[in-house]
C-alpha cells in the first residue's frame, strides 16, 4: 500500500465510550489498516460519552473506503460525520472576484462606472497600450485548456478539468499574486484534430484583450504544439505552455544541482527520458540548450528514432533533434549506461534492476502523477539522487516552482513574448535557491513555500525580458 496523503484524508467525528483506552482502541484500529491520524481537533464530553474530531490521511479512495468500513465495524465507535477534506475544499469552487476599489458613494461610482470610466475608456481607444495600466489587464492570466490532457487521467473534457484550472489559479494567487482565471474550452464538436486547433486558437485571439498572459494548460500533444505556436505568432503578450516549459525549467534547475552533488557535467551526460509529449519533448530541447549532447526519448514503444514510421508531427520533429547514436529497442533496452533518467509518462514503468545498470551515480526523476515510474522506497540506495513530482516525497519537481514567478516577471517588464533566455534564466533563479551549504541529494530543488523563489524567478525573467529586448515600449 502506497503512503497515506492529505490528497485523500477524511474528517471524522465519532463517538467513545468515555472510558479510559477508548481512543486508544480507535487509534490502533485505524493504525492496523494503514491510516495515519494526522490531527485531533476537539472534543466534546457528555457524560457516559466523547465527541471526537479525527483527521485520518489514506493512500486512495479504496483506503478511504476501509476505514469508513473499519470504524462501522468497531465496537463502541458511533460515526457521527465523516467527509473528505479533498471535496469539501472544492465545495463551491476555490476561487472568486474581489474589488479592487471600494464604491461607498455617489461619488465614488460616478468615477468606478458612468459617468467617469468613459474617459477611461476614451483614453484606451486613443492610446491602446493604457489597456496594460488602467485595467485587469495589467495582472492577469488565462489559464487555457481543452480538457484533453488533465493531469494522468486523460482526455475528461473542459468541465471536469475545471477544479485543475481553478487550482492553477489559486496557484498564481497565492504565490505571485497574479490574478488567473480558468478559461476551459468545448471542442467536442471538432470532428477534426486540426479543427479542434483552430477552435482553441480563434477562441484565445478572441478573449486575449482582457489578458496580460496566457498560459496553456493541459491539452494533449501535438496539438499543444501547434496551438502555442499560432498563438505566439497571433498574440503580443507572453504566451506559456506550462506543460511543456515549466516541467522543463524545473527539471533543469533539479538537474543543474544534481551534478553539483555527482560531479558531473552537462556535456558528458547521457540522459533517457520516458515520455515524448509535451513535457518530454520541452525536457530534452532546453536540456540541450544547456548542453547534454546525448538525449534519447521513449514512447511506449520503445526509443524515439528516425527510422519509426509511426511517429506524428511533433515525435519526427523529435526524432531529429535526439538520440544522436541511434540507439533503439525498449526503455529497459535503452537505460543501461545512462547518466539520467527523466520520466513525464506513466507509473511503474522501472524496476530496480533497471537502475542497477545505469552509470555510476546517476541521477532519476521520476514525475508522473500522481504515481512515479519508480517509487523512491524500491530506489533507495540505487541512485545518488531521487526526485518526483510528489509533495510526500523529497525533492518534489513541481511546476509551481516555475510559472507564478515567470509570469510576475513577464507581466511586470511588460513582455510581448516568452523567450528561451527568459526560461533558462528562471531555472538558474531557482537552482540559486538552494543554498550550497544546505545542497544535499534529498534537497536539490528549493520548497514550493519558499516565498524567496518567486522573487528570484521573476526578477531574473524581467531582466531576461529587458536583455533579450521583448518589452513593450508604451
Amino acid at each position: 500500500m502506497s503512503t497515506p496523503t492529505a490528497a485523500y484524508s477524511v474528517r471524522l467525528r465519532v463517538r467513545l465510550p468515555n472510558v479510559p483506552g477508548a481512543l486508544g482502541r480507535l487509534s490502533v484500529a485505524l493504525g492496523e489498516i494503514g491510516a495515519n491520524i494526522v490531527g485531533l481537533h476537539g472534543f466534546e464530553a457528555k457524560g457516559p460519552v466523547l465527541d471526537e474530531d479525527v483527521v485520518v490521511n489514506c493512500s486512495d479512495a479504496a483506503h478511504i473506503e476501509k476505514v469508513r468500513e473499519a470504524l462501522t465495524r468497531l465496537e463502541g465507535v458511533e460515526i457521527l460525520d465523516f467527509a473528505d477534506r479533498t471535496f469539501e475544499m472544492h465545495a463551491g469552487g476555490k476561487i472568486h472576484v474581489l474589488a479592487t476599489v471600494e464604491v461607498n458613494d455617489r461619488d465614488d461610482l460616478s468615477m468606478a462606472y458612468t459617468p467617469g470610466v468613459a474617459r477611461i475608456c476614451t483614453a484606451i481607444a486613443t492610446e491602446p497600450h493604457l489597456a496594460h495600466e488602467l485595467t485587469i489587464k495589467k495582472n492577469t492570466v488565462a489559464i487555457v485548456t481543452d480538457g484533453t490532457a488533465v493531469l494522468g487521467l486523460g482526455d475528461i473534457g473542459p468541465e471536469a478539468s475545471l477544479p485543475v484550472m481553478e487550482g492553477k489559479a489559486l496557484l498564481f494567487k497565492s504565490f505571485a499574486d497574479v490574478d488567473a482565471f480558468p478559461v476551459c474550452i468545448d471542442t467536442t464538436d471538432a470532428t477534426t484534430p486540426e479543427a479542434k486547433v483552430d477552435a482553441i486558437v480563434e477562441t484565445v485571439v478572441r478573449i486575449a484583450p482582457v489578458y496580460g498572459g496566457i498560459n496553456l494548460e493541459d491539452i494533449a500533444a501535438p496539438a499543444c504544439f501547434e496551438v502555442e505556436e499560432r498563438l505566439r505568432e497571433r498574440l503580443d503578450i507572453p504566451v506559456f505552455h506550462d506543460d511543456q516549459h515549466g516541467t522543463a525549467v524545473v527539471t533543469l534547475a533539479a538537474l543543474e544541482n544534481s551534478l553539483k552533488i555527482v560531479g558531473k557535467h552537462m556535456d558528458e551526460l547521457r540522459v533517457v527520458i520516458s515520455g515524448a509529449g509535451a513535457a518530454g519533448v520541452a525536457i530534452a530541447k532546453i536540456l540541450m540548450a544547456a548542453g547534454v549532447r546525448d538525449v534519447i526519448g521513449c514512447d511506449s514503444k520503445g526509443a524515439v528514432t528516425r527510422e519509426r514510421q509511426d511517429l506524428n508531427s511533433a515525435k519526427r520533429a523529435f526524432a531529429e533533434l535526439t538520440n544522436p547514436n541511434g540507439a533503439s529497442g525498449s526503455l529497459s533496452e535503452v537505460l543501461p549506461g545512462a547518466d539520467v533518467f527523466i520520466g513525464v509518462s506513466a507509473p511503474d514503468l522501472l524496476h530496480a534492476d533497471d537502475l542497477r545498470k545505469m552509470a555510476s551515480d546517476p541521477i532519476v526523476f521520476a514525475m508522473a502523477n500522481p504515481d512515479p515510474e519508480i517509487r523512491p522506497e524500491v530506489a533507495a540506495g540505487l541512485v545518488a539522487v531521487m526526485a518526483t513530482g510528489r509533495s510526500d516525497y523529497p525533492n518534489q519537481i513541481n511546476n509551481v516552482l516555475a510559472f507564478p514567478g515567470i509570469f510576475r516577471g513577464a507581466l511586470d517588464a511588460g513582455a510581448t513574448t516568452i523567450t528561451e533566455g527568459m526560461k533558462v534564466a528562471a531555472a538558474e533563479a531557482i537552482a540559486s535557491a538552494v543554498p550550497e551549504d544546505e545542497l544535499g541529494p534529498e534537497l536539490i530543488v528549493p520548497s514550493v513555500f519558499e516565498k524567496a523563489v518567486v522573487e528570484l524567478v521573476a526578477a531574473a525573467v524581467a531582466g531576461a525580458a529587458v536583455a533579450d529586448g521583448v518589452c513593450r515600449t508604451r
